[in-house]
């Protein structure tokens, strides 16, 4: 027998399956990858979000995280220890840079944006998906102790040591485009989504919550940058 929250899932959302926004940036990521080029990977990690996979769709994939796990991440070529602050790469060394879920945890993001500028080739391409700090969720993360973002992540099913401080300094359309500006960047594109409301599936009371929001946010492009995810695209000039 379903609970409650799997019914809602089926009755609401019965297209959407775990890591759906993950699945959205992989779907914007490929068709920047051929045989020909050479990808990084900026907060790796150890490699727990299968759609981040680009292994045979590209010439090299590399990856860099301060977690000694991304020395074992299975997606990489190559994963290095370290900071977004000081890639460990040389000047202009891949085509295509990526980051799932990383902006918010950055507290020097124009650092970690001038690396990303250095590391890429000219023309290299910059993409990034983040929670809009805007949302309800990240406002809620602002406001409490790390501790408190563990419990939920627990009640999620999500295991503790991928808990990781958050600053959401560069997580608006505002902020992502300056950020790229002073880096050197130029910004293409910023998006947003709401989907299933993956942080209050936890009770029949906050889904139906988030179901609400999600109604909302989604009815008018004039409420966009009130849902949750945000998918930037930045260039380096040729």
């Amino acid at each position: 027998m379903i609970n409650s929250v799997e019914w809602l899932d089926q009755k609401f959302f019965p297209a959407y399956t775990n890591n759906w926004d993950d699945q959205m940036f992989r779907e914007r990521i490929v068709p920047y990858l051929s045989d020909s080029v050479t990808v990084l990977d900026l907060g790796a990690g150890a490699g727990n979000v299968r759609q981040m996979n680009f292994k045979g769709l590209s010439a090299r994939v590399c990856g860099v995280d301060l977690d000694p796990r991304v020395l074992q991440n299975p997606y990489l070529d190559e994963g290095k220890i370290g900071t977004g602050e000081a890639v460990p790469y040389p000047d202009c060394s891949f085509d295509v840079v990526f980051a799932d879920n990383v902006l918010e945890h950055l507290c020097r993001p124009q650092k970690v944006f001038d690396e990303i500028y250095r590391v890429l080739k000219r023309g290299g391409v910059f993409l990034a998906k983040t929670p809009n700090k805007f949302h309800y969720m990240p406002w809620i993360s602002r406001s409490t102790p790390l501790s408190f973002h563990k419990w939920v992540n627990r009640l999620r099913g999500r295991h503790e040591e991928d808990t990781f401080p958050t600053f959401y300094l560069v997580n608006s359309a505002g902020d992502f485009r300056r950020t790229c500006a002073q880096s050197g960047l130029t910004p293409e594109l910023v998006e947003f989504h709401e989907g299933r409301p993956e942080y209050l599936r936890m009770t029949l009371f906050t889904y139906v919550f988030g179901l609400l929001y999600q109604r909302i946010v989604q009815s008018t492009d004039a409420l966009q940058y009130f849902r949750i995810v945000m998918i930037g695209v930045a260039r380096k000039p040729e």
